[in-house]
């Protein structure tokens, strides 16, 4: 039945793709007729599904064409080299109101149906019948599943005390116009695969130097990811996100069984703008000797007291312990802890720090951010959200999830290809309004420590990510996880590298311990996963001097260091 109504509209779109073939290229040609597709598409199945008992309200159409190069190399070889194309598309059918939809929350019961991801992939070749088929499989699947869920709602909101949260399930938002940017060509952005192989092997042969290193790896990875998206709304448009990753990592292990990596990571849009060779190789170099004296490193105790927080690694704490609890949807959600949901308007910061969200930067003090974007994954603006003015909470990350007090979206709707969108982080920004310059932070440190009786202070320099808890049934907790750290001692001995630190804590007695910020800012390039997969974030902050932090000790391997020494050490018969 479906097929039938669309026969005539097919063969015209056709005719207009032999009209346009020698007008626009190929690539350009293929992806205005993907879009037209989708357009007319969604207004032959929202037509006909009008016509049910329980119609929908809202559709979406979501294709996402990603490409991915990844080449990794180990001690001086290629272990791998691959280019991936796939198509995916994700359909979206609310079924309900703006006020009450399929999506809302099903208390009481396990309602993990939303979380999950829910895509399937297209074919990429330029054929309109096997494109519209798959759109009509999806939607058909998608609406049956949304007017069953929408039934389940109506009786959970029947039987259960009344929510805590009272607001609309989705939110009406004014109309984005429609936005297209022509699509690009990964080949000739890439340039020749050979040249990053080589690259790869150079970088990682270096761990050859140091017959302790036991991993020594090389990983490049180019991707682009063309989104499209129409909605019933009238939303239509078309963006490239262009992500370029360097990852060198070494890893050691001590005598007492731990395993110590250490990381270096670079982030460009394009390839090409990655730092030159010299200054990589210089850097490996360095992170070798680190590996080695962190292998001889004391460990240190579980500890309390003053430290200071380099940009990076404030820039992982802020995005931990504040980032995601400012996420609108866990404002919502009554299984979330929901730290700051009563906060706004209170001072929850020193009153010269300023936070912001800034999903528009491509660029902050010289270095690239890999959290921007044009729309969201629902068709929002991005914008510029201010969460905290001179210390003040303000705002939340919106969706176009509405939450109390915020009922439209700050276009932070994200989502990676073939989830369904959330509030979640971009480009995050840190700023004080009184820095003061390295060396006065690390005076005020051992003032601190003083003051404390503690006879050092620490300082975390460097860190290679984190993990933060923010349900109500388990420790509202934040693990950020250091991979080089100094002990700062009060009688003027030099810094001391120490290891087997985790940075530990809860996160509003961790922001009342931030007293000063430094001058200097630091960048943290990344991807964040949570419910709607894995998405591109950047932190950018100052050091950070806090009164009082927790460590507990890490984790640790009970293996020994390896029995048999590197082949490559041994001398030749």
């Amino acid at each position: 039945m479906f097929l039938s109504f669309i026969a005539p509209r097919r063969y015209a779109f056709v005719f207009f793709l032999l009209l346009s073939f020698l007008s626009n290229p190929p690539s350009l040609r293929a992806q205005d007729a993907l879009l037209d597709l989708l357009q007319d598409e969604l207004n032959r199945e929202m037509a006909a599904l009008k016509t049910q008992e329980l119609p929908p309200y809202f559709i979406s159409y979501a294709v996402s064409d990603v490409h991915n190069t990844s080449i990794s190399a180990s001690f001086g070889t290629i272990t791998r080299s691959d280019q991936n194309d796939e198509r995916m598309l994700s359909v979206i059918v609310r079924a309900g109101d703006y006020r009450l939809d399929n999506t809302h929350q099903l208390r009481g019961e396990f309602d993990f149906g939303l979380r999950l991801p829910s895509f399937m992939r297209m074919a990429r070749e330029p054929n309109p019948e096997a494109l519209r088929l798959a759109l009509w499989q999806e939607t058909n699947a998608e609406y049956r599943k949304a007017a069953e869920r929408y039934l389940k709602v109506k009786a959970n909101v029947a039987v259960k005390v009344a929510a805590e949260d009272t607001s609309a399930d989705f939110s009406h938002e004014a109309k984005s116009p429609n936005f297209y940017e022509p699509a690009i060509d990964a080949k000739t952005l890439l340039g020749n695969r050979a040249v990053w192989e080589n690259k790869a092997r150079k970088y990682s042969a270096l761990f050859l130097k140091n017959k302790n290193i036991y991993g020594g790896q090389a990983w490049f990875s180019f991707a682009i990811e063309r989104k499209h998206l129409v909605t019933t709304e009238g939303i239509k448009l078309a963006q490239n996100l262009i992500y370029t990753r360097l990852f060198v990592t070494g890893f050691i292990k001590a005598d007492d069984g731990m395993e110590l990596p250490l990381y270096l990571s670079y982030f460009a849009f394009k390839p090409n703008d990655l730092p030159k060779d010299e200054v990589i190789l210089a850097e490996v170099e360095g992170m070798i000797k680190k590996l080695d004296a962190l292998r001889q490193a004391p460990v240190v105790d579980p500890y309390t007291g003053p430290a200071i927080l380099s940009g990076r690694a404030a820039g992982v704490f802020f995005h931990e312990i504040f980032g995601h609890r400012i996420e609108g949807h866990r404002q919502k959600r009554e299984e979330e802890g929901q730290t700051f949901k009563k906060k706004i308007g209170e001072k929850i910061l020193p009153e010269a720090f300023n936070v912001v969200f800034d999903p528009t930067l491509k660029n902050y003090a010289g270095r690239e951010l890999v959290g921007f974007y044009q729309y969201d994954d629902e068709g929002v603006a991005a914008r510029r959200t201010p969460v905290v003015e001179n210390g003040v909470f303000k705002s939340f990350l919106m969706s176009r999830s509405p939450v109390e007090g915020f009922p439209h979206s700050n276009g932070h709707g994200r989502a990676q290809a073939g989830f369904r969108a959330v509030a979640r982080q971009s480009n995050l920004i840190v700023e004080s309004g009184s820095p003061v310059a390295e060396a006065e932070l690390r005076r005020l440190l051992i003032e601190e420590c003083k003051k404390q009786d503690r006879p050092f202070g620490l300082l975390f320099k460097d860190i290679q990510g984190g993990f933060t808890m923010t349900g109500r049934t388990i420790p509202n907790a934040f693990n950020v996880l250091p991979t080089e750290v100094y002990r700062v001692y009060t009688d003027g001995r030099p810094d001391e590298l120490v290891r087997g630190v985790d940075l530990v804590g809860t996160p509003l007695v961790m922001f009342s311990m931030i007293t000063h910020a430094g001058d200097k800012v630091d960048f943290f390039n990344g991807v964040c996963g949570a419910e709607s997969g894995g998405v591109p974030v950047a932190a950018a902050s100052p050091a950070l001097l806090v009164s009082q932090v927790e460590v507990q000790k890490k984790s640790k391997s009970q293996e020994r260091p390896p029995i048999l020494p590197r082949p490559d050490t041994e001398p030749t018969m």
